[in-house]
Formats: structure tokens, C-alpha cells, sequence
């Protein structure tokens, strides 16, 4: 028995030891060697009778099995790591060569890359991982700058706030906000109304409907704010509409307070129907002046699409006259519809109101669509463009040609010619 343990270490000592510490597998076999030879010794001591023949050639087997998977699994990393290093290196010359790669890829895509049965599947993914990361780009730069604004708006809040703080500033606001709401008080006593038709919610979509109550929030603030306001009323207002529901998270709280009269009636049931003019763009007949005991009616329409006729066609339904502002009597009109925003024409009227100045309350259209004011009407200067043709001959084609081109600018001239 002691020579077969001799044997059994010089085997172990001589073959197995040098390669197990070659490949980190020594801490394994000692326990097996050990564990072997406690085996032999037990077998010693049941039985004094020659122990059987240690079949040393099937240890050996299970040996070399388990240093070949060994050896195996040691071989496939440095392979798969071989592959992945390949991929990097060819996504670094597509790179270099300018096609759409991302800068950085994760080991998980890349094997999704290698994966990819074609070269032009390879490229639709690189170009997809490529977008990925530059809209990853533009949402990171787009917070940072939302960032910086959002500090300056507080550090110029901060420094705003300091002047607020002063006791002065903060009793002139109360003060003249008493001042504006007593204004406002008086004109729903002994100030003309004027209507804001709330029946277009059918007619328009929700962000149109948005838009127009922050118009006309802007033109509430003008109004309460003039020398002489208007009485707002709101006719054909509905509970729980849509124009509520933004006015609610408009005004909030002071939706309650405001000084203008609410109602679902329409106009024509609370006003004489002699007394209203609706100001519609698609109006034939053009307002001249303004009249103090008419009643305007502003359509509270916004939209994109420009639907021409749907005011005027409601104001003839309910008898109304109608009436348009005279834009190409005074302006030299360029590009654009002829439709203003609500605000523009609570300018526009309150201007008219105060001074009836046609030219001062224009100037409340916005100066794109216009080239600049015409210094006489439009119907003299057809008159004078009437008599240019028709003289074509004589002196008298010279003496008019001259005042015509003394009294308007070479847009006419050149359309004339």
C-alpha cells in the first residue's frame, strides 16, 4: 500500500502538478490527491487482504477531460474578445471613412452589430444607434440651456423683486389698481357696450380656442386700463364650454371678479337690432366713422385656416348690419388676410373711441402688412389713374401724370405703366 502512495505522488509530482499550476489548478488537485490517498488508507484498515489495483488509467481520463473544458472555456474568451475587438476596429475605419457611427457603443450593441446577418443591415443599425445618440445630444444641450435661462430669469426676478419691495412702488400698483377696477365699475353703468360673440366653438379646434381666449384676456387687461372703457359682455356664453374651461385657467381666481357681463343669451335678445354692427372682415360695406350709440359685435374666432364668410353669414341670418374697417382707404395694403387679432381691434376701437383718428388707431395693424398710409382716399386716386387713360394724348396726359406722380409713391406708377 505505502509503495502505491509512492507511486501515486511521484505521478502527481512528475505529469499533473507542473500543468495544474500552469493553468491555476493546483488548489483543485490537492484536495483530489488527498482525498485519494485517505481513500487507500481506509481501505487499509477494513481489510488486512491486498487492496484491488487503483485503475490510475480512468483518473487519468476524468483528468484530461477536465483540463480540456478547462483549456476550452480559457480559449473562447481570448476568441470572443478577438471579435469584438475587430468590430470596434471596423467601426472606427467606417468613422474615419464618414458614415453615420456612433461615438459610443456598448458591448450588448455591439454584438447586436455583429449579429446582423447583411452589411447593409450593419449600416441601418449604426445610423439608427448614430440618430439615437445625437437626439440624446439635442435633449441634453436643449435642458442645459433651458437651465441657464431659467437662472437668469430668477437672478433678473431677484433683482426686480428688490425694487418692488419698496413701499412706494407697491402702493402705486394698489393705488391705480383701485383706479382700473373703478373705471371698469363705472363703464358697466354708464359705458357703451361692446359684444364678443362667443358661438365659434364649433368652428374651431382646441388650440384655436386657446389662442383666442388669450386674445381676449388681452384685450380685457387694454380695456380696464383705457381712459374710457368699454362694457364688455360676453353673449352666447356656455357653462362648461370650452372658452370656460381656458378662462378659468386664465384668469383662475379673478374669474369671478372680473367687471364685464357674462350671459348665454344672445345679443339680438338683449339689444335692439338696430343698434348692432358686426365687424367682419367679409364685409361689403366699409365703416366710415365710429359711432358712439351703435353697438359693436366682435366675432371671438381664431383661425389658422382663415374661413372667410362665417361671421358675415351669421350676421345675416340674425338681420344684422355689418360693417368692415377701412384698411385699403388708408393703408397701403402689401401681403397678409385682412383679419386682426381680437387684442388689434380693442386697440383699434378704443383709439377710435377716444381720438377718431383713423390713422392713429391703424397704426395698431401690424406694420408687415402694410407699406405705409395713403394720403388720399382710394376712390380719388382711381379717379386719377381713370383720367390717365384716357388722356393719352395732349397736354393735358403731362400736367396729370406729374400730380399723379407728386401725390403717390412708384407702386402705382409702375402698375400703371
Amino acid at each position: 500500500m505505502q509503495s502505491a502512495n509512492r507511486l501515486l505522488g511521484k505521478i502527481l509530482r512528475s505529469s499533473v502538478l507542473p500543468f495544474a499550476t500552469q493553468h491555476g489548478m493546483k488548489k483543485d488537485l490537492f484536495p483530489l490527491s488527498r482525498t485519494l490517498s485517505l481513500s487507500l488508507c481506509l481501505k487499509q484498515d477494513k481489510s488486512c487482504e491486498p487492496s484491488e489495483k487503483l485503475d490510475l488509467d480512468e483518473w487519468k481520463k476524468v483528468m484530461r477531460s477536465g483540463l480540456q473544458e478547462e483549456v476550452s472555456e480559457t480559449v473562447s474568451e481570448p476568441k470572443e474578445l478577438s471579435s469584438l475587438a475587430a468590430a470596434r476596429e471596423t467601426l472606427e475605419m467606417w468613422r474615419l471613412a464618414g458614415r453615420a457611427v456612433p461615438e459610443n457603443i456598448s458591448e450588448e450593441q455591439l454584438k447586436t452589430f455583429m449579429e446582423c446577418p447583411s452589411k447593409s443591415a450593419k449600416k441601418k443599425y449604426l445610423k439608427y444607434l448614430h440618430l439615437k445618440e445625437l437626439y440624446k445630444k439635442n435633449e441634453k444641450r436643449k435642458m442645459d440651456e433651458k437651465r441657464e435661462r431659467r437662472l437668469e430669469a430668477q437672478d433678473q426676478a431677484s433683482k426686480t423683486d428688490e425694487t418692488k419691495k419698496s413701499s412706494f412702488v407697491c402702493l402705486w400698483s394698489s393705488t391705480m389698481d383701485k383706479a382700473y377696477n373703478w373705471r371698469a365699475a363705472q363703464s358697466m353703468i354708464f359705458g357703451q357696450p361692446l359684444v364678443f360673440d362667443m358661438s365659434y366653438e364649433k368652428e374651431m379646434s382646441v388650440r384655436e380656442i386657446t389662442n383666442t381666449v388669450r386674445q381676449i384676456v388681452m384685450s380685457e387687461s387694454c380695456n380696464r386700463r383705457s381712459v374710457d372703457p368699454f362694457h364688455i359682455h360676453f353673449c352666447n356664453f356656455k357653462d362648461d364650454s370650452l372658452y370656460h374651461r381656458e378662462f378659468i385657467k386664465q384668469y383662475r381666481e379673478a374669474w369671478g371678479k372680473l367687471l364685464i357681463t357674462v350671459t348665454d343669451q344672445c345679443y339680438t335678445e338683449i339689444f335692439p337690432k338696430d343698434k348692432l354692427i358686426y365687424l367682419t372682415a367679409d364685409s361689403p360695406k366699409v365703416m366710415k366713422t365710429f359711432d358712439h350709440d351703435k353697438i359693436y359685435i366682435v366675432g371671438s374666432m381664431v383661425d389658422k385656416s382663415i374661413k372667410t364668410g362665417v361671421s358675415l353669414a351669421r350676421a345675416k341670418r340674425l338681420g344684422l348690419e355689418t360693417a368692415a374697417l377701412p384698411l385699403e382707404k388708408y393703408l397701403l395694403w402689401s401681403t397678409g388676410a385682412k383679419n386682426l387679432t381680437l387684442d388689434q381691434m380693442m386697440h383699434i376701437l378704443l383709439t377710435l373711441k377716444d381720438t377718431a383718428d383713423w390713422k392713429k388707431a391703424l397704426e395698431f395693424v401690424p406694420k408687415r402688412k402694410y407699406c405705409g398710409f395713403v394720403d388720399n382716399p382710394v376712390k380719388e386716386l382711381k379717379k386719377t389713374i381713370d383720367l390717365i387713360n384716357t388722356l393719352k394724348l395732349g397736354k393735358g396726359q403731362e400736367r396729370v401724370v406729374k400730380q399723379f406722380a407728386k401725390n403717390y409713391p412708384k407702386k402705382y406708377r409702375l402698375k400703371q405703366k
